[in-house]
């Protein structure tokens, strides 16, 4: 087990309206990150859920002409993964919190891979590969897609990952809750009001068919030095079964859009047994009989 847990089914869950912007020196990149996450500590939560590619912020240590050019972007961000994870590992440490530290682009031998790092409160690491890559990260980034589907156990619940694009493709989704998982993580990036509504509208989509919580987190801001991050589009969200017993409209809380902040919602997981036992409709039980309408 990553750690020793106590059972709990509730949790205070923070994501992160994160702005890019141009840090001088990996100093400045980690004294913001620490802000960060003491700010959220602080306002109570256990679960924090960072944005995909937030941590593209990073190659503007290396220079201008490294920061605009995206595969000197991504070769020179390799030499600073380990201080990444030791910063995310010690934060998850200090503060004795969960932690998806969104995403970073990892070097895997001639190849380049989304990968969403998850931490433990006592510094335990796992991660979660994106597996659907859109066409700017095929045919610009040359970001290749991962490999396999985890489900995470937590003292409050077990906990998945769908980085960003992956949430608008429901079978992982729905294989991760039949692993048991209760919450959804998206960590996101979006450069277009319609990006950004994508993954929105997929993640509701599957907090209502999975009858689920799906939390999502965006990057927001210009970044005109940036070639990989120029333009970030979003709002931080937390979205639920539609159901007796949360929102009619599925929405437990939303940030203001493109702003800078922490989104803050309580989830008590004992409420997704129930309404999967109890509620008006059984989505997440009905999943199966979609099959026997299909051709053979």
């Amino acid at each position: 087990m990553a750690e020793d847990l106590v059972a709990t089914t509730q949790v205070r869950v923070a994501a992160a309206q994160y702005p890019i912007e141009q840090p001088a020196s990996w100093g400045e990149f980690r004294t913001k990150v620490e802000r960060w996450v003491a700010e959220a500590a602080a306002g109570g939560a256990q679960l924090l859920l960072f944005p995909e590619y937030f941590s593209m912020e990073i190659a503007a240590i290396f220079g201008a002409e490294v920061a605009k050019s995206l595969p000197q972007s991504l070769a020179q961000m390799q030499r600073a993964l380990a201080d990444f994870l030791a910063l995310f590992r010690d934060l998850a440490q200090a503060h004795h919190l969960h932690l998806c530290a969104g995403s970073f682009p990892v070097q895997l031998d001639d190849r380049y891979c989304n990968r969403s790092y998850f931490f433990w409160p006592n510094g335990h690491c796992e991660f979660q590969e994106k597996l659907q890559m859109t066409r700017f990260e095929t045919e610009t980034w040359g970001i290749s897609r991962g490999q396999g589907l985890k489900v995470f156990v937590t003292e409050f619940g077990k906990v998945a990952i769908n980085v960003c694009y992956d949430s608008e493709f429901p079978l992982f989704a729905r294989y991760q809750v039949e692993q048991g998982a209760d919450v959804i993580l998206v960590p996101s990036c979006t450069d277009t009001l319609a990006g950004y509504y994508r993954v929105r509208i997929g993640c509701q989509a599957r907090a209502l068919e999975n009858q689920c919580f799906v939390v999502q987190s965006p990057t927001v801001g210009d970044a005109a030095w940036s070639e990989a991050v120029d333009k970030n589009v979003g709002a931080a969200g937390v979205y639920t079964p539609v159901d007796y017993g949360f929102p009619a409209n599925g929405l437990l809380a939303r940030g203001e859009l493109n702003k800078p902040q922490w989104v803050y919602a309580d989830l008590n997981l004992a409420e997704i047994a129930r309404v999967r036992s109890e509620g008006q409709v059984f989505n997440y039980r009905d999943w199966p009989a979609q099959h026997q309408f299909l051709p053979k």
